[in-house]
């Protein structure tokens, strides 16, 4: 492992993007498209008490503020808007960054609607769902790859019993392991153990190594890999081997009762007795499983995950320059392209970009070419599910490589 460097905290003071609320410097919003009955008392007039309502925010990397056209900040601005205000989102937080410092960083909106309307902070803890997949459980894979504890080529059947044994590490790292994308809930109605046990035995779709199939339950396994090779809950290995050394202090699974104030609520949800689901998982797998899941399960906030990115562009990161590498370089498959934890292919992006998105509304991507990512966290499912942030996904990528290129 590479040694880490203290990360300092340093004020963005001065900078028109960095640390700012939605408002200041934006332009005047577009007409606003309809959106949800449940938003639409409380985001009309976000806009007007956002600078009011949220505090100024501390730099959220190590490095310096780096400005980028203010023309450019209200096309992003513009962006985000046109997301809320058609009821894509209740809020949201976005930055762009390079390894050496931020670019762009704001948070929109609300935090949550229900049961009273709070406003969006940039640090909000969010229920990152399927981001768990590659910032803890490929991450946590990688650090025993590379210190001689796995192999990629490794049998799962090592570790969980009752896996067929064709099924490697790497394939269920790219998704071509042939399991289910994922299985009824009722198997779920046991112990963990017997849930765990029943994934593992479930009769494989095609072939391992046939085709991409994007699968909750392979990266379950995945969880349950790195806890028996560790011998460590999967949540406190990822803890002690990843969050932990990159000062992240903001990420965990089953996040305590002190951050709930600043935890993003999610559903209203009638699986769980109509309750508004709050400080613990949505995802109903990683859920039944008690909230710590190779799937999902991960709660994080934008300045974690921005030291987590600007260490995969080549800040400090634990794994090597050899392993990020190996770890993010895409593969062409049958059936689509995919990277060794992370997914590939963004549009806007150049063909070496990489990341992951989501179910509540997240997104992170990496263009180690352009040296840049751009982040996106949200609560699109808050408060009724119906929420939609893809178009702003789409938006971002093209906006994050022209602030790359224009920040020069």
């Amino acid at each position: 492992m590479r040694c880490l460097l203290a990360l300092s905290i340093v004020a963005l003071s001065g900078c028109g993007s960095a640390g700012e609320a939605s408002d200041r410097g934006a332009p005047a919003p577009p007409e606003a498209a309809p959106a949800r009955a449940n938003a639409t008392d409380t985001q009309a007039d976000t806009r007007a008490d956002t600078e009011a309502d949220i505090r100024p925010a501390e730099a959220l990397s190590a490095g310096s503020a780096i400005r980028i056209p203010v023309a450019l900040e209200r096309e992003i601005d513009a962006a985000v808007w046109r997301t809320l205000d058609a009821g894509g989102a209740p809020g949201a937080v976005v930055v762009i960054g390079r390894a050496d410092g931020v670019l762009f960083q704001r948070a929109y909106g609300r935090r949550g609607l229900e049961p009273t309307p709070q406003p969006m902070t940039l640090d909000t803890v969010f229920d990152l769902a399927s981001l768990t997949k590659a910032v803890a459980t490929a991450s946590s894979v990688w650090t025993l790859i590379e210190r001689g504890r796995l192999s990629l080529d490794a049998p799962v059947v090592e570790h969980v019993p009752g896996v067929d044994p064709r099924v490697t590490v790497r394939h269920l790292l790219l998704h071509t392991s042939g399991l289910p994308a994922v299985n009824p809930l009722r198997d779920y109605e046991g112990t963990r153990e017997e849930a765990i046990a029943a994934i593992a035995e479930l009769p494989l779709e095609h072939p391992p190594g046939a085709r991409v199939r994007y699968s909750d339950l392979g990266y379950v396994l995945l969880g349950e890999v790195v806890a028996a090779v560790s011998g460590r809950a999967f949540d406190v290995y990822a803890r002690e081997a990843v969050f932990e050394p990159m000062g992240m202090a903001d990420t965990r699974f089953s996040p305590p009762e002190a951050w709930r104030a600043r935890i993003a609520p999610t559903e209203r949800a009638e699986r769980r007795g109509g309750e508004l689901i709050h400080g613990v998982v949505h995802d109903p797998r990683a859920w039944r499983l008690g909230g710590v899941s190779g799937n999902a399960g991960l709660f994080s906030t934008a300045a974690d995950l921005t030291r987590f990115a600007q260490g995969l562009l080549g800040g400090e990161h634990v794994l090597s320059p050899e392993s990020l590498s190996a770890m993010t370089e895409p593969h062409t498959l049958p059936g689509g392209a995919r990277a060794l934890g992370w997914d590939v292919g963004r549009v806007g992006l150049s063909a070496r970009a990489y990341g992951h998105g989501g179910y509540t509304g997240t997104s992170l991507w990496m263009d180690p070419e352009r040296d840049v990512f751009v982040l996106l966290l949200s609560n699109r499912v808050h408060p009724d599910g119906e929420g939609d942030v893809q178009p702003l996904v789409r938006a971002l990528g093209p906006l994050a490589a022209r602030a790359a290129e224009q920040s020069r």
